[in-house]
């Protein structure tokens, strides 16, 4: 059985970007994998944290692993920093790692541009935490965003300058992305990716948003000159309306040609209407769901609790191969 790793940050509001990329792929891969999947607060923490609120975050963002579909049953979930082998072994692959390799990662350069003075070494040194999080559980795949795969490629490159270096110690893990739904762009500008950090409230609907607040959100959501779908107009991959065609397509479950089809002809506005009806159908219940799990805060922790035993009970075997063959005691 292959095993699966995966995780989100628990910080801003996770929103319907972080749906259709990440989490509905694990609700699909938990019935045929070993799935496992945390909650990267370490990660979180390259930027200041409040601390009740990362604490508080953790919670909220476990409550909707469970509201959105991840059975704890065949799936194991827990918050990362409560298992030490990650930080352990991120500290052995820095001692492999490139430096000029991390300098080259995309996203250190654009973060560390956006903020100066305030770049720490923990957001240039993140891949490699990163690269732990993954060789830890001997993962086979991991299902992630078209903007993670440079750090997945990081992964592999580790793990086969330590294997070649100290003998065959980790697999080499390969990214699992979905090409039709990657990347989910923002409401108000669709050459930004949706983001949890996202200034203008209105270009990300949230999990937990109010039947209220994703109508609003649909209707302000920016189009394009026209006024009706076609489906004889090439639409580019980022647009605006080709954003909006491949929403509906993943809480459809329809392909994103099936959804133009189904939509050709009609106007922005009617569309927009189907859009949002869709939506508060999909997400009414995961908003449900999530307060009923997080009003019973003993229940949750019991499955984060079993979800960091296991990981602990997991990561322990690889992490004790690779004490042995760096010479660790």
């Amino acid at each position: 059985m292959k095993t699966v790793f995966s995780g989100l940050q628990p910080t801003g509001k996770m929103h319907i970007g972080n749906y259709i990329g990440a989490v509905n792929q694990w609700v699909k891969l938990q019935d045929y994998t070993e799935a496992i999947y945390c909650i990267v607060d370490l990660h979180a923490i390259t930027v200041y944290q409040d601390p009740k609120e990362l604490k508080e975050k953790s919670l909220e963002v476990a409550a909707l692993y469970l509201a959105c579909g991840l059975d704890p049953k065949k799936s194991h979930i827990f918050i990362q920093s409560e298992n030490p082998n990650h930080p352990f072994l991120a500290w052995v692959l820095n001692c492999v790692t490139p430096f000029g390799q991390l300098e080259r990662m995309t996203q250190f350069k654009d973060k560390s541009e956006k903020q100066k003075e305030g770049t720490t070494a923990g957001l240039f040194d993140y891949p490699v935490l990163m690269a732990a999080d993954i060789l830890l559980y001997q993962t086979d795949e991991v299902p992630v965003g078209d903007d993670q795969k440079q750090h997945i490629e990081l992964a592999r490159d580790l793990a086969e300058k330590f294997n070649k270096t100290y003998g065959e110690t980790f697999k080499l893990p390969n990214p699992a992305i979905q090409k039709q739904t990657a990347r989910i762009m923002s409401l108000q500008d669709a050459f930004v990716k949706m983001s949890k950090s996202d200034i203008d409230p209105m270009g990300a609907i949230n999990l937990l948003d109010t039947e209220d607040e994703i109508r609003e959100k649909v209707k302000k959501a920016v189009t394009d000159s026209e006024s009706a779908v076609s489906k004889d107009k090439h639409y580019k991959q980022h647009g605006a309306i080709s954003n909006l065609l491949t929403i509906y397509s993943a809480f459809s479950d329809l392909t994103f040609d099936e959804a133009l089809n189904k939509f050709d002809r009609v106007s922005y506005s009617e569309f927009k209407q189907k859009l949002a009806d869709l939506l508060v159908e999909k997400l009414t219940p995961i908003r449900e769901k999530y307060q009923a799990i997080r009003s019973d805060e003993k229940a949750l922790r019991k499955i984060l609790d079993e979800g960091r035993d296991f990981a602990i009970k997991k990561s322990s075997i690889t992490l004790e191969k690779v004490k042995e063959v760096v010479g660790l005691t």
